[in-house]
């Protein structure tokens, strides 16, 4: 009988302690796998989110957001300045003002107030409430978001895409009166390319394409060269906030870092990598969670294994004396407990592996229970933070309410070499220690 034979069929010597022993190393394996597979399925999804940060930063002025709050606007001369900031490749402004239907535009909103526009409007004007009913009513329209770009991009009006469907991209650097046009606000006033509407007393203004940003609210706006909205609009050399862009998504940190130190008080720097800092961090809580669990579960397999190899050989004194004294190699006997080894951990695997792919989601699930994503809200033309919440508001909210494990072969592999390790680990050096002693010591001590 060969010796890796006899291994294996000492593992059945004993059936208590080897069913005893398979169920405690089936917990060790079946956790590790666990641990193993959210690992996996936590890092996969902390990669989707770095990679969904971009390289982007927004500048705006400090305490203001879009049209809310307070503040004094930047400058385009405090946006060139970052310009020779590290790390930066681009600066870009962006103008944002609203043309009020009838009285600053031919234009009429494409957006019906409702309940939500109307409670704004009670809120900044609550004189309106209480119009009086005798006299001629005026109805209440939605003012028509314009912005001033320096570039053409999603950016730019807080999107997540921007599709020209008709004509031609805005030229963001020129002078003219010219419009790029969201498509419900085309459709609303008949507008095609070619057309004119009129805007700050009188103005005409071409419409030169016709774009879609893929949701109403900003379908419902226009974009205008910042030149030419700084003029027509009396805000010369004024911008509502800027877009830095930055070489790598690593020099982020250090190009906020920088830029706040540039622009002191006057401005509010948020970067895209903040939201995604929220959406991680429950994430890489999990993560810890699982490693340290991952660690003491193979510790424990290990240990566990390395005590009932050292009861085993300690009770088979005599038998290990008996094969050294007929010529036995230390390597042979060796062999012949390791292989032992080995079959009680790959019974144990079996078990373990089971119990992990049906437990690992249920486990999962309740470490997720203990951590919670938040995500931020946004709107066009809304500046600083507020625009992240498209980017990041479906990652951050379903961050974890989403995570799943999945197993493949790699998943497999890894636990099989786990449990190769754990019998290794455990015993190699029992057998090798009782396998030095002389047979002549054994068989006297028995």
């Amino acid at each position: 009988m060969s010796t890796v034979s006899r291994g294996v069929r000492n593992a059945f010597r004993n059936p208590i302690r080897t069913g005893g022993v398979t169920i405690i190393l089936g917990l060790s394996v079946g956790l590790a796998l666990v641990m193993l597979l959210s690992l996996k399925a936590v890092q996969g999804r902390i990669d989707t989110v770095k990679s969904s940060i971009g390289n982007t930063i927004t500048v705006s002025p400090a305490g203001a957001r879009g049209f809310d709050g307070g503040g004094e606007p930047l400058t385009q001369a405090q946006l060139d300045s970052l310009k020779s900031l590290p790390n930066v490749t681009a600066v870009t402004g962006t103008l944002n003002d609203r043309l009020t239907p009838v009285t600053d535009t031919s234009l009429a909103s494409a957006i019906d107030p409702g309940t939500l526009g109307n409670r704004a409007r009670r809120a900044t004007n609550p004189d309106s409430a209480n119009a009086p009913t005798g006299g001629p009513q005026r109805t209440f329209s939605l003012p028509v978001m314009v912005t001033g770009v320096g570039a053409v991009t999603p950016a730019a009006v807080n999107a997540t895409s921007l599709k020209l469907v008709s004509g031609t991209t805005l030229d963001a650097a020129g002078t003219t009166n010219t419009a790029e046009v969201g498509q419900a606000l085309a459709t609303k006033n008949n507008l095609v390319v070619g057309s004119t509407f009129t805007a700050y007393t009188g103005t005409k203004i071409t419409v030169v394409g016709i774009f879609d940003a893929g949701n109403q609210f900003t379908n419902a706006g226009l974009m205008m060269p910042i030149k030419s909205l700084q003029a027509l609009s009396a805000q010369p050399g004024q911008v509502s906030s800027g877009t830095v862009t930055v070489n790598s998504v690593t020099n982020l940190e250090s190009a906020v870092i920088a830029i706040k130190a540039k622009l002191g008080t006057a401005a509010d720097v948020v970067s895209q990598q903040d939201s995604a800092t929220n959406a991680i961090a429950p994430l890489e809580s999990i993560k810890t969670v699982s490693t340290y669990s991952l660690i003491g579960a193979l510790a424990a397999g290990s240990v566990i294994t390395f005590l009932t190899m050292l009861m085993i050989v300690r009770e088979r004194r005599r038998e290990i004396g008996v094969l050294k004294a007929i010529g036995a190699s230390n390597i042979k006997i060796t062999t012949q407990f390791v292989s032992e080894a080995f079959t009680l951990t790959a019974m144990g695997a079996v078990l373990g592996v089971i119990g992990g792919l049906v437990l690992a989601n249920p486990i999962l699930k309740v470490l997720v229970t203990s951590n919670t994503a938040t995500s931020t809200g946004g709107s066009f033309g809304g500046g600083g933070g507020r625009g992240f919440g498209r980017a990041f508001g479906a990652i951050g909210g379903n961050t974890l309410t989403t995570l799943q494990t999945t197993i493949g072969f790699d998943i497999l592999a890894y636990g099989l070499l786990a449990a190769l390790i754990i019998a290794f680990l455990g015993s190699a050096l029992p057998a090798w220690l009782i396998a030095k002693v002389r047979p002549a010591e054994v068989m006297r001590g028995e």
